[in-house]
This record gives C-alpha cells, sequence and structure tokens, in this order.
C-alpha cells in the first residue's frame, strides 16, 4: 500500500530533493526560516541549508516576488512561499507586469 503523505511533507520533500540537486535553487518568503513557514513547509530547512538559501524576507509580497524575478533572470532558482495565497495579489504586478513579460 502506498504510503499518504500531507502536501505540507510533499512539497518540503519535493524542495529538499531540488535543493539537494541544484544549489541555485533557493527559498525566499516571511518567516520561513527559524519559524519554519506558516504552514511548517520549510521547517527545518534553514538549519539544513542556511540563512543564504532559505530567505526571511521583508513583509513585502511586491518587493521579493520582484527580487525573484531578478535571481531567475541571472540564472538562480527561487522558489517563493506566500503565506496565504490571497498575499499573491499584493505581487500580482510583479507577476504579470515582469515575470509575464520577461522572455
Amino acid at each position: 500500500m502506498a504510503e499518504t503523505k500531507t502536501y505540507r511533507e510533499a512539497l518540503r520533500e519535493a524542495m529538499v530533493h531540488e535543493m539537494d540537486r541544484d544549489e541555485n535553487v533557493v527559498l525566499l518568503g516571511e518567516d520561513i526560516g527559524i519559524y519554519g513557514g506558516t504552514h511548517l513547509v520549510t521547517d527545518g530547512l534553514y538549519d539544513q541549508y542556511g540563512p543564504k538559501r532559505v530567505i526571511d524576507t521583508p513583509i513585502s509580497e511586491n518587493g521579493f516576488t520582484g527580487a525573484a524575478i531578478g535571481m531567475a533572470m541571472m540564472g538562480m532558482r527561487p522558489i517563493v512561499e506566500m503565506m496565504t495565497w490571497n498575499f499573491s495579489f499584493l505581487a500580482a504586478d510583479q507577476i504579470i507586469q515582469n515575470a509575464a513579460k520577461v522572455r
């Protein structure tokens, strides 16, 4: 019988897999470091990868989403965690006006 996983466990496992595979993968978000994220998806990753790869950001979704877009343009592989989906609307300008048009 297949093992049952929570979404949180599956997300963490996927992030760990990618972070182990590629040193250019970094995580950005509010309280994802020492606190482990609002929903504890990133719990333990700060200790495992350090502050250069698990980056606690200020409360500015528009700002850290823009930073992630710039990182991606320079060849990094940022993963952005927003506290809840509705906070992504605060970053809509970066997503729609910048990320979608870069290519």
